[in-house]
C-alpha cells in the first residue's frame, strides 16, 4: 500500500466496463514527510476521494482485480481509503540495532 495525494481527474469517454461506476483519478505518491515521491499514476477510486485528498492506494494488480471482482480486469491501482491524519509513534530500536547512549 502507498500514501498518495489526488492531483486530478481522468476523463475517458471510452473505457473498460469494469470501470463503470468508479472515477479514475491521477495520484501523486508521497513520502511520509508529505513530499512528492516518484511518478504520478492513475488509480481506480473505491473511496469517493477528490482532488487534494491524501489517499491510501493498493498498487498491485492482483489486489486491484480482487476489488473489482474480475480476475482478468485491466486494473493495477485502487484507492481504498481517504487518510484523515498520520500519527507517528516513537520508534524503538530493534534487538540488533545500536541504541543511543551505548
Amino acid at each position: 500500500m502507498q500514501i498518495a495525494r489526488v492531483i486530478g481527474n481522468v476523463v475517458a469517454t471510452v473505457r473498460h466496463p469494469v470501470y463503470d461506476g468508479h472515477k479514475l483519478l491521477l495520484v501523486q505518491p508521497l513520502a511520509l514527510d508529505g513530499d512528492d515521491r516518484g511518478r504520478s499514476y492513475i488509480a481506480l477510486d473505491f473511496a469517493q476521494a477528490g482532488k487534494g485528498d491524501r489517499v491510501l492506494v493498493v498498487n498491485e494488480g492482483q489486489s486491484g482485480r480482487q476489488m473489482v471482482g474480475d480476475a482478468s480486469a485491466p486494473v493495477r491501482s485502487v484507492i481504498v481509503g481517504v487518510v484523515d491524519e498520520l500519527v507517528f509513534e516513537e520508534r524503538r530500536p530493534g534487538p540488533h540495532e545500536k541504541r543511543e547512549g551505548r
